[in-house]
């Protein structure tokens, strides 16, 4: 393939993701396929021969697309949202075709310098503190999820405090630290915080949250007083900013006086709330946020980015430098003092220029569009509930200290197995597509504003489904 080859490929792949979007409308929302489809439709041996870049474009609609579920259409309401923008997917086209493993200042100057500008871009939007810029001890670092960036975190964390007791006791190993270390997380928390106690080898404990599903510092101190009465060592806490059940806001204030008295590292978690904070009137659910040793949030769920970009901030990079340098000869530079290698920050070597996504993204938006999407999709969700306000059959349950693009609700004076079956109905009419939550023993239904194209219209349409189907269940 030559530079000809890639102009008129890459316009015949264009036009089909182009003809995608006019047309995503009007694909059913999740995939009609069951377990197993894609085996019956491709060949069981690789090609011998080359075939055309045309027939390979031809046989997407009829055995790639029907497997697909439609994250960016209007009618998708499940989880949290996926960003995408055409710019982000401009700027994912250049970053293949540099083609560059950005993991050191040397491998790529302009990744890694393009990534340290535009972190600190969205650091001073969202007005944090200083000491997350890269001009301090700190700085901003572009991982690939929201639950690597805790993996990283953690990982930092057990370096500092093993640092500490090895200064202590000269013979301490770390399989015996890691015995006796403990994480705490809300019982609304992530399940990546499980997953990544159980990648370190530690204990983890879940702290009740109370009836708002907000975690605060008076629980957590409690939990390590007695766990130190135990012979534990808490070292490690994730607080969450919009919680996934129900976006939800931990007390950062309170944790993060906790965590000073008791020197444990606080992790937050903002992945999808997080990009409200580029508006100044969402800016007061940072306060806390000062106590915090890393900071992280997804620009893919929110920020017009496509997936994977997920912004961490560090207040002492030293840390994640001591958890992750290995300097092995073949990859030391002359400018190893001056320039950050972001390959001492992560747990892979190599690294994409996702920087670049960023930077499209801030520069065809700017801060104002940006923000100007963020706040229709809250409009969106403000919409909804009117809607469903009217309907008393209907309550919203456990709304948060901002009720961002989230509603949550479910039949009044039901039955879990009722809402239940309601949220099954709902999905098996396949106009739309929720998920469910458990929360405080409540089954309950999750309605999130996803897609870029979402409009009035295509609420008023969902809240018709939820309408129809909820009289036709309630009449059986």
């Amino acid at each position: 393939m030559d530079s000809d080859a890639l102009v008129s490929c890459g316009a015949m792949m264009l036009q089909f993701v182009a003809e995608y979007w006019r047309s995503i409308e009007k694909r059913p929302v999740v995939a009609n396929v069951q377990p197993g489809y894609l085996r019956q439709l491709l060949p069981a041996q690789a090609p011998e021969q080359a075939e055309s870049f045309s027939s390979i474009i031809n046989d997407l609609e009829s055995t790639i697309m029907p497997g697909i579920t439609h994250w960016h259409s209007p009618n998708f309401y499940a989880y949290f949202p996926t960003a995408l923008s055409y710019p982000a997917i401009c700027a994912d086209i250049l970053s293949g075709g540099i083609a560059c493993i950005g993991f050191s200042w040397i491998a790529s100057p302009a990744c890694t310098e393009l990534e340290a500008i535009v972190m600190d871009w969205l650091a001073k939007a969202m007005n944090l503190p200083e000491f997350f810029l890269s001009t301090g001890n700190g700085g901003g670092i572009i991982q690939g999820t929201a639950s690597e960036a805790t993996i990283v975190a953690l990982l930092a964390a057990r370096s500092r405090i093993f640092k500490e007791k090895k200064t202590e006791d000269p013979t301490l190993t770390l399989g015996r630290l890691l015995d006796q270390l403990i994480i705490y997380c809300s019982d609304q928390a992530h399940s990546s915080v499980d997953r990544a106690a159980l990648i370190l080898g530690c204990r983890s404990r879940k702290i009740t949250s109370d009836s708002d599903c907000v975690m605060r510092g008076e629980q957590i101190e409690i939990a390590i007083a007695e766990d130190r009465a135990q012979g534990l060592i808490p070292f490690f806490i994730v607080a969450t900013l919009g919680t996934t059940p129900t976006c939800a806001f931990d007390d950062l204030v309170t944790i993060g006086r906790v965590c000073e008295k008791e020197h444990l590292w606080m992790h937050i978690d903002a992945a999808y709330a997080g990009n409200a904070f580029i508006c100044p009137e969402y800016q007061y659910l940072l306060n806390g946020v000062e106590y915090a040793e890393s900071f992280n949030f997804n620009p893919h769920k929110w920020m017009l980015v496509n997936f994977d970009c997920s912004a961490m901030y560090l207040k002492d990079r030293t840390h994640f430098i001591d958890a992750f340098n290995v300097d092995p000869l073949y990859l030391k530079h002359a400018f190893q003092s001056s320039a950050p290698d972001y390959r001492h920050w992560q747990i892979p070597l190599g690294r994409r220029f996702r920087s670049l996504k960023l930077w499209f993204v801030f520069r065809s938006f700017g801060l104002d569009g940006l923000r100007a999407y963020i706040r229709k999709h809250i409009q969106l969700a403000n919409y909804f509930i009117s809607l469903i306000s009217k309907d008393n059959r209907f309550e919203i349950v456990f709304t948060a200290a901002a009720q961002l693009g989230l509603v949550c609700f479910r039949l009044k004076n039901s039955s879990n197995e009722l809402n239940e079956r309601l949220l099954k109905a709902l999905n098996d009419d396949k106009r739309i597509y929720l998920v469910p939550s458990m929360v405080k023993q409540k089954y309950i239904l999750r309605l999130a504003i996803c897609s870029w194209l979402a409009d009035e219209k295509h609420v008023k349409f969902a809240w018709d489904v939820i309408e129809q189907v909820t009289n036709k269940l309630l009449s059986e």
